[in-house]
């Protein structure tokens, strides 16, 4: 039998890192056109059904298929993304979009997120089209756009104009496969469920003038500037998810350090006494609906007292939350300023988590159990948003996944999304790549 050619998984993700399909959330940024082309061409010649589509001009994603033998039997997506996101050159000791291999690692933005992933599954499934697997039910390999700024223009916009090409009982996208629980009882993590996002624009009004003279002036950016302080300095109270103390069981942390973070009247004061770097604000993040303002927007110049600013604000939102509690988390945190803000919904995605009691659960333990045979899968939530949330609204049952390097910690993990220096190491993507292949046949074979 052929064996999986690993070194094409990492020329695969050097040339769509060097193709530096950036969405920095406009309509004609991404261009992922240009990594749908180099998968195409990759995948071409083994007798995959492909098909491109465009929700805007090169906003491309390629859907490529293997037809199953059963019409009745389970389908499985594998869900890549081909987007990434911005950079600041300046805080990077390389090219970030220069794809070098250095030291065993492949360096670049979207190493981590995700096109790692989305070229170790190209390989996967072109190797079984080449061997001429034939899968019980479809396997399909989306190839998707613009999932960095909510999937508008990828996965969101393809469930709306062609549902019927995406939609699969199972899904497997990012993220996940990292190592952690202890020695006696290794663990690795997939996420089954992320919360919510929310996207809000605050828009603040006042009244113009001349820069000059600011004294009892109207100005819409000192109104934004409390505005963007109550909410930094907001403190929701935590809620725990259904898989909350399972993951909290297996930290290699003292028992009283557990205890706080399952305890809802101590973790707070847990997490505030941390010292940087021992992971407060993801331990936050999994515990607390969450509002970050991260874009200030301003027409005028600087002689000109504004009168219309508007701020984005980043919320994600904890299991049963909807628009509704969001709302009213604002007008706490707000407080009397709340009546002076204009509140515009950009995204409205409810918390999603799937079941783990499924034939796909067990594939993926098997398959992982094959490179590191004591190790139990743990589920957990994703603070971030994936596409994952959009084939469950189609009613699949998704999962987050990868299997990293056992040498590569969580945080450094953490610290490479959207982050400086991103890059990820060869064994990593040897195994990705054979977790899918062991996937796919154990599910579909």
């Amino acid at each position: 039998m052929t064996t999986i050619e690993h070194g094409d998984t990492v020329e695969l993700l050097q040339a769509l890192i060097r193709n530096e399909c950036v969405n920095s959330g406009t309509v004609e940024s991404g261009q992922e056109v240009r990594n749908a082309e180099v998968l195409r061409d990759y995948l071409g010649g083994v007798g995959l059904d492909m098909e491109f589509f465009e929700a805007a001009p090169g906003r491309t994603t390629l859907v490529a298929r293997i037809e199953g033998r059963d019409p009745g039997a389970p389908s499985l997506c594998l869900n890549g993304h081909t987007d990434v996101v911005p950079v600041s050159p300046e805080g990077w000791s390389r090219d970030p979009f220069g794809g070098e291999l250095v030291d065993g690692e492949v360096w670049g933005r979207g190493a981590v997120d995700m096109l790692n992933l989305t070229a170790s599954m190209a390989v996967a499934i072109r190797h079984l089209a080449k061997t001429g697997f034939r899968p019980s039910g479809d396997l399909v390999f989306l190839a998707v756009a613009d999932e960095e700024s909510g999937s508008a223009y990828g996965a969101r916009w393809m469930a709306d104009n062609h549902a019927d090409l995406i939609t699969t009982d199972y899904v497997l996208t990012e993220s996940g496969g990292l190592h952690g629980g202890t020695p006696d009882a290794p663990v690795i993590s997939i996420s089954v469920g992320e919360k919510g996002v929310a996207w809000r624009r605050l828009t603040l009004r006042g009244t113009p003038g001349h820069g000059s003279m600011p004294f009892a002036s109207d100005n819409a950016l000192v109104k934004a500037a409390g505005v963007v302080q109550r909410l930094a300095e907001y403190r929701p109270a935590p809620r725990f998810h259904e898989h909350w103390r399972r993951e909290v069981d297996r930290m290699t942390i003292d028992d009283s350090m557990k205890a706080m973070l399952l305890d809802e009247s101590a973790i707070d004061g847990y997490l505030e006494a941390l010292p940087p770097g021992q992971g407060a604000p993801y331990l936050h993040s999994c515990t607390h609906t969450t509002f970050s303002p991260n874009v200030v927007s301003s027409q005028t110049k600087t002689n000109v007292i504004p009168d219309t600013v508007t701020v984005d604000v980043d919320v994600r939102t904890m299991p049963g939350e909807g628009p509704e509690e969001v709302e009213a988390h604002l007008r706490e945190a707000l407080g009397d300023l709340a009546d002076h803000v204009e509140v515009e919904p950009l995204i409205n995605d409810r918390s999603s988590i799937s079941p783990t009691d499924t034939p796909l659960w067990d594939s993926l333990q098997r398959a992982i159990s094959k490179p590191f045979s004591g190790a139990q899968l743990q589920p957990s939530l994703s603070v971030g948003f994936t596409d994952a949330r959009v084939h469950r609204d189609l009613g699949a049952i998704a999962y987050g996944t990868g299997l990293m390097s056992p040498s590569l910690s969580a945080a450094d993990f953490a610290s490479r999304f959207h982050g400086n220096d991103e890059r990820i190491d060869l064994e990593s993507l040897r195994l990705t790549t054979d977790l899918w292949h062991d996937t796919v046949t154990d599910l579909l074979g």
